[in-house]
């Protein structure tokens, strides 16, 4: 029951972070909109793997992958800003 909770909240996650993108509410540089997708993406990783579900694991790795390198180069473009 737990488990079930925890994958729909990181369903939820990724479906906010979508849905406020196509809405014009979040850009997809923001911090929340990647830290959304970064910990939806993990979440609902690891729940396929636990099931053995290895196209579902292959798309949500790639996501959350992709999430967080686009989190690394906006952290960068930040320290950088900062530095200037």
């Amino acid at each position: 029951m737990l488990g079930q909770l925890v994958s729909l909240a990181g369903a939820a996650m990724v479906l906010f972070a979508y849905g406020g993108h196509q809405m014009g509410r979040l850009p997809r540089e923001s911090l929340l909109y990647l830290s959304l997708n970064l910990v939806g993406a993990a979440v609902l990783t690891i729940f396929a793997v636990r099931a053995r579900q290895a196209g579902l694991a292959v798309m949500e790795g790639a996501w959350a992958l992709i999430s967080l390198a686009a989190l690394l180069r906006l952290r960068s473009a930040r320290s950088s800003s900062r530095s200037s």
